[in-house]
């Protein structure tokens, strides 16, 4: 079964908040009850995928300034009918950032969001199902190039932009910020 994976690894997924919590209830009753959940053909709203990519020395993350949201975003899209959840991220992290040299921190997801995406054109309004990995630049001399069909600025930040973002970014940031802490502790 195609969605045996994700449905696994949304089973595993630990929510950090009750809102995560229902989010990922909603998830798994969407994954199993759409075959086509990841496809744009299903209507009702498809699995998308992306990561929090941090900078080789961990100091930094790369966010994307969505092109038409105009929101700051962790790189990501569709799912395009691909099932493995990570590979779906790692392609939509090179093709908007050009960095090859990139790998999962873990096979766990990071964090989960649901969010409503407008409509487009003639493709009605919809839901997009997010699940996002942190991943790890693993080459500190590779540089960034901004695609500019997906986005209008691609930059390295240390902290949330002051410029609006995406909901999810917060709670990300967070996580983040505690896995490092967590490994600064760790090597006292």
């Amino acid at each position: 079964m195609h969605r045996s994976l994700v449905i696994s690894m949304l089973e595993n997924y630990e929510p950090t908040s009750q809102k995560q919590e229902k989010e990922k209830q909603y998830m798994l009753d969407f994954v199993t009850s759409h075959n086509d959940c990841f496809s744009r053909r299903c209507r009702e709203g498809h699995i998308t995928c992306g990561c929090f990519l941090e900078n080789f020395d961990g100091t930094k993350f790369l966010l994307t300034k969505h092109k038409k949201s105009g929101l700051w975003l962790q790189v990501g899209g569709h799912a395009d009918n691909e099932s493995d959840p990570i590979e779906i991220a790692r392609r939509e992290a090179h093709e908007e950032s050009g960095l090859t040299c990139i790998e999962p921190v873990s096979d766990e997801i990071f964090s989960i969001g649901i969010h409503m995406s407008p409509e487009i054109l003639t493709y009605p309004p919809h839901f997009h199902y997010d699940i996002d990995f942190l991943f790890h630049a693993t080459d500190a001399y590779e540089m960034i190039k901004m695609s500019e069909d997906e986005s209008l600025d691609l930059r390295w930040f240390s902290e949330l932009p002051n410029e609006p973002h995406g909901i999810g970014l917060e709670d990300m940031f967070s996580k983040w910020k505690h896995v490092h802490k967590s490994m600064e502790l760790a090597t006292i």
